[in-house]
């Protein structure tokens, strides 16, 4: 069981590790290449965040694991709103002040309500896959739109500040390459032995696939947005690391569920409907209300409570199955 745990943990960094230099080098060779900077900052880099668990749910759904992976992609929104920007919140108060950031709420609040009609029939199918990569590809093109539109007037901060945070390297082409080789190297060798051990601790403390999907890997794949909201945080900018949380979660229902669903359709745990998904609409519908609302803050009592929320939502997901057996 020790031994489980500490290749998880291993196989969580080393993950998160490929992933962030994969976006890394795809970020310098688009430069290369002469892409917009913005374009890269909205695909690439924005897409990057929830790239680690895409790979797990991917790799999960292929394997037969479709618990795991519906776990991750669900899990992984609700991490991201009550620890994430709770504890963000809780050592910086953020201010919303980008009307790209308030463009997007909607959106995330949209996807959510399409993630419910798909998956409250128990099941994902290749229809629900096309539904959920369509809907990614329209928000793509829909901030792509608003966000040149916002960077031809200087009008927005998070175009602003999104422009100053992408991957700068001069070193050259070779670099980039040698690091997309080491990527493509790590990443499929980490997802094995996070999905591998992670089935091993679920048969240990007698809990599902879902359970672990929805908790231990989401809060280990959303390292990547933890370290962006911190540093964002940290620089003053709130509306980069509130912006990269919205965008994240959109992903993760349109990407993350969408790719598994088109590649490998298969059935799920209905507790992932029935139970966490209502979770997962109220904590959505809860940031959006923040971020809205007429001062656009989210102070450290709002930080509170969201992380008191998931202290409390993971507590009845580990303590449920010993009430039912006693």
């Amino acid at each position: 069981m020790l031994l489980a745990a500490a290749l998880l943990v291993i196989g969580l960094v080393l993950l998160v590790y490929g992933a962030d230099r994969l976006v890394f080098s795809a970020a310098i060779l688009c430069r290369s290449l002469g892409v917009p900077p913005l374009v890269i900052g909205m695909t690439i880099v924005g897409i990057g965040t929830s790239l680690p668990e895409l790979i797990v749910s991917f790799t999960a759904a292929a394997h037969g694991q479709m618990d795991m992976a519906v776990g991750t992609a669900m899990g992984s929104n609700i991490t991201n709103i009550l620890l994430i920007l709770g504890g963000a919140a809780l050592l910086h108060p953020l201010t919303v002040h980008s009307n790209l950031v308030r463009r997007e709420l909607p959106l995330m609040l949209l996807v959510t309500l399409l993630g419910g009609i798909i998956l409250c029939d128990g099941q994902l199918s290749r229809v629900d896959g096309i539904a959920l990569l369509a809907f990614a590809l329209l928000y793509l093109l829909f901030i792509i739109r608003i966000a040149r539109r916002a960077e031809r007037d200087n009008s927005d901060t998070l175009t602003r500040e999104q422009l100053a945070e992408l991957p700068r390297d001069d070193s050259g082409n070779t670099v980039s390459f040698l690091w997309l080789a080491v990527a493509l190297i790590i990443l499929p060798m980490s997802t094995r032995m996070v999905i591998d051990n992670a089935t091993v601790i679920a048969d240990y403390f007698g809990v599902s696939e879902l359970v672990i999907g929805l908790t231990i890997i989401s809060v280990g794949t959303s390292l990547p947005e933890l370290a962006t909201v911190i540093a964002g945080a940290l620089k003053g900018e709130d509306d980069i690391a509130i912006g990269n949380l919205i965008g994240s979660n959109i992903y993760n229902l349109a990407i993350v569920l969408g790719l598994p669903a088109l590649i490998q359709p298969g059935e799920f745990d209905s507790a992932a409907f029935e139970r966490d998904y209502w979770v997962m609409l109220g904590v959505s519908a809860l940031f959006m209300l923040i971020c809205l609302q007429r001062s656009r803050r989210i102070g450290r009592r709002a930080g509170a409570i969201l992380l008191a929320g998931f202290i409390a939502w993971v507590a009845v997901l580990y303590l449920q199955p010993f009430s039912l057996n006693g």
